[in-house]
């Protein structure tokens, strides 16, 4: 197991989807733990054809998750400070805006979207290939802004399928808990 640094900034779920940009979550997995944080992985269940689940197992030291728990049996996984969703799909980036929870993936991001918690996401998949011309994806990445999800979407910046990388993510999920605290921290004085 990769060790994590001393003081963790807390835990990361790294939501990942069935997309060949999954082969880059272990690299973005330990630069997450190198920059402090407790890593754990999540996946759709087609996800799981996309991952090296044994290997992300030993670098996080947690079960990669892609089902849904049975109502008598532990969490396994500790409570997320903040998600990446690195690579999203077309598919699970419209059925996340619409509030579809049909897997345990989207259920979570459900969740935590309503529980205005930081959350950064990476659509991957192919430019010129259809699904990033469908006008469902552009009003759903749209939707997710309004959510007050930060999106990471420049595929002129990362051809050809938006992999952007792992520093660039966690510098973007950085300003985006720092906001999210001046944001919470206004509300604070604001009720005063």
């Amino acid at each position: 197991m990769n060790k994590v640094a001393q003081n963790s900034r807390g835990v990361l779920y790294n939501i990942t989807c069935a997309a060949s940009s999954g082969t880059l979550v272990p690299n973005f997995v330990a630069q997450a733990q190198a920059a402090g944080w407790k890593v754990c992985v999540i996946t759709t269940p087609q996800g799981t054809k996309f991952i090296n689940i044994p290997l992300l197992q030993e670098l996080t030291g947690y079960p990669v998750r892609s089902e849904y728990k049975r109502p008598e049996e532990p969490d396994v996984l500790p409570r997320a400070d903040a998600i990446v969703v690195f690579p999203a799909t077309f598919n699970t980036v419209n059925k996340w805006v619409l509030g579809i929870s049909d897997t345990l993936a989207l259920g979570i991001l459900c969740e935590y979207t309503g529980l205005k918690m930081p959350i950064v996401t990476v659509p991957c998949f192919r430019t010129g290939g259809g699904l990033d011309g469908h006008p469902a994806f552009f009003r759903s990445l749209q939707m997710l802004r309004d959510y007050g999800v930060r999106v990471l979407y420049e595929p002129e910046k990362y051809p050809p399928k938006n992999q952007v990388p792992p520093d660039v993510i966690l510098e973007v999920l950085d300003e985006t808990i720092r906001r999210h605290t001046e944001s919470r921290n206004k509300a604070d004085m604001d009720s005063y």
